[in-house]
């Protein structure tokens, strides 16, 4: 018997993720278990619209059925729910792939991670494209039978599951291509077998369908020999949706509803938008374009090379979904439609590659993106917030990879500082307005956590200065701080590389006595430099440090501590460069120390104040056993001293 013949029946396990998936969305859910319907359709309607875009190079693909529609029968008889599509359909292999398995990477380390914070599941199971198994809230038994457009009526395909453990797949005869889920439904779901109830749950959910979705005709029932047709009577049944593309309406005739129903239909997220831009664009070009800012990060957010981009209609013809070339990558969040009226109806992604109408779709959607940004922390700070806390580390990534808008991009970002009360919410605008009289230089720390970046010694005298800093400890701000070396004129200077300059807000006394310090104790930093030798490449006395005896700095063109572990964790080559170790004149660690000059210990000292140092500063010990071995010399001879 070969794969295709008729009757042959196989039973196929679920993969684990599939099975925990569907675990959560029927408990995670089961409160809102009306979603199931807007699930279906969505699906039914994205089969349908990739059928209409093979048929414009293969119209065989139509088999004389042109009418492209959705159809809903609901028999309170046998208590089944029916969606039929007749869109592109699925082959065998397809249906085992699609309703099996999740080919999704990172999909088991997220669902661990989902199923410990439950309060959010209903807000982020979406993310999965899950719709079709949503279909087990309300069912205990569900089947399947699809054809696929261009394959014989011989090949069909019957997929039939409780949602338990495993699936069946059994070769069937299915003279019509498409898709019908046939919902077997449990007691407590009767509800959705009311013709009225369903009807206002596709007004509430799926009116901006661009296909038709027939239901009977109230006053109509179905002859027995209608139902165990494969057709249906389109004379029998009335359209229960608006049926116009959402996009294509003027915006006074859509409702907040109706745009954050449309959002969850292309982006199959359960939660609203944070907000979105719909806009008709005539002249050079001519497109319309409805971009939506997400609440959720996607959790593979932070995977370049996961689907991405909007999807890309030509003159309402849907062409592909994920057209990442529509978006540059650091806006990877935005979900959306444009609708083209100049690009070719055969374009591919090929075709996207150099295209001068696609380049300049990119542009003014980045731009529109942008715009919405911009008014939004303007206007509404909270949501601007909360969409900073979600996405600004991705935003960011904007500043060196779209030199147009880097300016733009700089105005948005948001840090925090010294002065921002443990918050993200300080905007260079709002740091150059604060800045102290004389103030040249928006300075910066970078370290590993932001933790890390608070405590760092290096921001002792700022502190006692009052001079704001800001703190950096996104990955991607050492690149940041690369490509944006200044902002209106004022350029950032990380408080951690080179020489600190800060005279400018010292007296004339004070300048006097930060002279006559470094000239007396060059001695100290002189056999500290020879007892430490190729360890460091300098040390110096410094007034940057109130509290702690000593830190390390970076020349000014090396690299900075931070970066280098970041590119040596990335395996990338470095070059060689080594810390520069400052010493706080003003601190009793270091007057012992010069007090020592010249006695055995002064070597092991001099090594464990390095490695103290290097500690506070986020970085790792080359040899953290000698370091502890030090420590326990040390203390052994405090001991002995102190009996």
């Amino acid at each position: 018997m070969t794969a295709t013949e008729i009757g042959q029946k196989q039973t196929c396990g679920f993969q684990a993720e599939v099975s925990q998936l569907m675990h959560l969305v029927t408990h995670s859910l089961y409160s809102n278990r009306e979603i199931f319907l807007r699930e279906l359709i969505s699906n039914a309607s994205d089969a349908l619209d990739k059928l209409r875009f093979l048929a414009v190079s293969e119209p065989s693909y139509l088999e004389n059925d042109t009418e492209l529609a959705i159809h809903i029968e609901l028999d309170k008889e046998a208590k089944t729910l029916t969606l039929r599509d007749n869109g592109i359909g699925m082959d065998r292999e397809e249906i085992i792939a699609h309703l099996g398995t999740i080919a999704k990477s990172g999909t088991k380390e997220f669902l661990k991670a989902l199923s410990a914070q439950q309060s959010k599941e209903s807000e982020l199971i979406g993310q999965f494209g899950v719709g079709f198994y949503s279909s087990f809230i309300v069912a205990d038994k569900v089947t399947v039978r699809s054809r696929k457009a261009g394959l014989n009526a011989d090949q069909g395909v019957e997929w039939q599951s409780t949602g338990e453990n495993d699936f069946s797949v059994e070769t069937i005869s299915k003279n019509h291509r498409g898709t019908e889920v046939v919902l077997h439904l449990k007691e407590d779901a009767a509800e959705f077998l009311d013709s009225w109830r369903i009807k206002n749950l596709v007004h509430k959910y799926s009116d901006h369908i661009s296909f038709p979705i027939f239901m009977k005709k109230d006053v109509i029932e179905t002859s027995e020999e209608d139902k165990k047709a494969d057709i249906t009577d389109v004379e029998e049944f009335e359209t229960v949706n608006r049926a116009q593309a959402l996009w294509t309406l003027p915006k006074s005739q859509i409702t907040d509803k109706e745009y954050q129903e449309f959002y969850k239909h292309i982006s199959h997220d359960f939660s609203d938008p944070l907000a979105w831009a719909h806009n008709k664009v005539e002249g050079k070009l001519e497109y319309t374009s409805l971009l939506y800012i997400p609440k959720n990060a996607p959790f593979n957010l932070y995977e370049r090379e996961a689907a991405k981009g909007l999807k890309l209609y030509v003159k309402r013809v849907f062409i592909m979904d994920d057209a990442e070339q529509l978006l540059p990558m650091y806006l990877r969040f935005v979900k959306g439609v444009i609708d083209s009226h100049d690009l070719p109806l055969n374009v591919s992604r090929e075709l996207l590659q150099n295209n001068e109408v696609i380049e300049s779709l990119r542009s003014a959607t980045a731009k529109r993106i942008l715009d919405l940004l911009e008014k939004m922390s303007k206007e509404e700070t909270e949501k601007y917030a909360e969409f900073w806390k979600t996405f600004g580390a991705v935003l960011k990534e904007g500043v060196a990879e779209d030199f147009a808008n880097k300016d733009k991009i700089a105005g948005l970002l948001r840090f925090e500082t010294t002065q921002s009360d443990g918050k993200a919410d300080v905007s260079f605008v709002d740091y150059i307005a604060r800045m102290k009289d004389k103030q040249d230089k928006i300075y910066y720390v970078t370290a590993d956590s932001a933790a890390a970046a608070r405590h760092s010694p290096q921001l002792e005298i700022f502190r006692q200065k009052n001079i704001e800093v800001l703190l950096l400890s996104d990955r991607v701000d050492e690149w940041l701080v690369v490509h944006l070396p200044e902002f209106e004129g004022k350029p950032l200077q990380s408080i951690a590389k080179g020489m600190l300059d800060l005279d400018t807000f010292a007296n004339e006394e004070e300048k006097k006595a930060h002279e006559q310090v470094a000239t007396e104790l060059k001695p100290l930093a002189e056999a500290v430099k020879a007892a430490l030798g190729d360890a460091v490449k300098e040390v110096r006395i410094s007034h940057r440090l109130t509290d702690s005896p000593a830190c390390v700095v970076a020349d000014e063109n090396d690299l900075g501590g931070h970066v280098q572990r970041l590119l040596k964790a990335a395996g990338q080559m470095m070059p060689e460069s080594k810390p520069i170790l400052e010493l706080n004149p003003n601190h009793p660690i270091v007057k012992q120390l010069d007090n020592h000059k010249g006695t055995p210990q002064f070597a092991q000292w001099s090594q464990i104040l390095l490695s103290q140092a290097i500690l506070a500063e986020g970085g790792p010990l080359a040899d953290p056993a000698a370091f502890v071995s030090q420590l326990n010399d040390l203390w052994k001879g405090l001991l002995a001293e102190g009996n």
